[in-house]
């Protein structure tokens, strides 16, 4: 059985990263950027990582253009985390969306939102890909809807 995909970021993307999130800790978001705390399913403690919230017909996603990251793998057990841009924080609830044809309409809308970011992680998949592309790429990049808690 082959390994999940998963492609870890170079030294430039990983200090990109920092940057993004510090940046959003201190209430600065780029193009909608956001800090997204979830807790490590290990360790217990809360994992930072920079997310691109995602909405899509009235509802917010989160995509893993990556593939099967720790965030990713840790929100599976988690259930959902927070969101924060500068003091507001928002908590929400995840759960991840099984059905690829659903998956392949927000990953199209996540690329063309987001796809001058993130295009390189999708092994040659663009918005304007087939729908067959998309929908074999699906597998590899999980998605969850996210909602907030009141």
């Amino acid at each position: 059985m082959s390994q999940p995909y998963y492609l870890q970021g170079n030294a430039f993307n990983v200090r990109m990263n920092s940057i993004v999130g510090r940046l959003a800790r201190h209430g600065v978001s780029l193009f909608g950027s956001a800090e997204m705390s979830v807790r490590g399913r290990k360790s217990g403690q809360m994992q930072r990582v920079p997310v691109n919230p995602h909405t899509h017909e009235g509802a917010q996603y989160l995509v893993s253009a990556r593939g099967h990251s720790q965030w990713v793998r840790n929100m599976r057990v988690a259930g959902g985390g927070e969101l924060r841009v500068g003091r507001k924080t928002r908590t929400f609830t995840a759960v991840e969306i099984a059905d690829d044809e659903q998956k392949a309409l927000i990953i199209r809308t996540y690329l063309e939102r987001w796809g001058w970011e993130v295009n390189e992680y999708f092994k040659g998949i663009t918005a304007k890909s087939s729908d067959a592309e998309l929908l074999a790429a699906c597998p590899d990049h999980p998605v969850f809807r996210i909602t907030e808690e009141s």
